[in-house]
């Protein structure tokens, strides 16, 4: 059991990757070229920035998701970039949904309805950060500090004691790595022991609090949870809006990578706070209609 759980973690690990490695070569242009072009292209996109995170969010894994946390952290991308792209991610649920025939309308609703929410949600969001008194109380310090927030992560690492931009962002990307190998294979581990599935069948079966519940899984930082919600609906255990709810706040691995990165704890369950609220009251909305 515990070289098959080894052997997932490095499978699961490995995909990150290359999503990884992208993110810190981004983070490390901007600190080097933080003055030239791609840095005001980047500002320029930023407020688009809800649209595009939503639709690459949408692409099946959780690849997206870790490179917006990373970018969020270096304050590349905005708060409501960051969380379009978390609200539209569904890990391997759109996987699963493709093995099985007839369910085509299925997953162009499902890609839909999140991808819209993760566009309103993040629009609303990033309106939000702007207005002085909730910046202030919730938010805390300068959110568009992009270069203060790139010093933060690199702050002690000794990374750029080479030159260039290749090798910092190696280095950065195997620490990473690492991490979420380790992370992996422990929750793997807990989730063969534990058995959550028989756990989060006889929770969501005929409740009425399902949509919350289902949000509650989905915020689980491995694929183990969307695949197990993509099973229960398809089993008719969850209703088409808990499964929304729980796809919702079904962010992968870019949680896990959101509370490495980023220095403000706070801030970050924050974050989870916020995510976990926005996936409830989109189960909510989609169950009334």
């Amino acid at each position: 059991m515990i070289f098959h759980i080894l052997e997932h973690a490095v499978l699961d690990s490995l995909k990150m990757l290359p999503f990884l490695f992208a993110a810190f070569l981004i983070i490390e242009a901007v600190e080097k070229f933080s003055s030239g072009f791609l840095n005001r292209a980047l500002a320029r996109f930023g407020k688009a920035g809800p649209v595009a995170g939503a639709l690459l969010g949408c692409i099946p894994q959780c690849g997206f998701s870790v490179v917006a946390s990373n970018l969020y952290a270096g304050r590349i991308i905005t708060l409501g970039t960051l969380m379009a792209v978390f609200l539209s991610t569904s890990d391997e649920a759109i996987l699963i949904l493709l093995s099985y025939p007839g369910h085509t309308k299925d997953i162009v609703r499902i890609l839909l309805i999140k991808v819209l929410i993760g566009i309103i949600a993040g629009f609303l969001i990033d309106f939000l950060v702007h207005l002085d008194r909730v910046h202030r109380s919730f938010f805390g310090k300068n959110n568009e500090n992009r270069e203060e927030h790139i010093h933060e992560i690199c702050h002690g690492c000794g990374c750029h004691d080479h030159a260039g931009i290749l090798m910092p962002a190696l280095r950065h990307t195997l620490k990473i790595f690492v991490y979420i190998l380790i992370f992996t294979a422990v929750l793997n581990l807990i989730i063969e022991v534990v058995g959550i599935e028989q756990l989060s069948e006889y929770l969501l079966s005929n409740s009425l609090l399902q949509p919350v519940l289902a949000a509650v899984i989905g915020l689980i930082p491995n694929c183990a949870a969307s695949v197990m919600l993509t099973q229960l609906y398809l089993e008719g255990v969850l209703s088409f809006a808990s499964i929304i709810s729980g796809l919702c706040a079904s962010a992968g691995i870019g949680i896990v990578v959101l509370f490495k990165m980023e220095h403000d704890k706070k801030l970050c369950l924050k974050i989870l706070g916020l995510l976990l609220a926005i996936s409830i009251a989109a189960g909510v909305i989609c169950s009334v209609f």
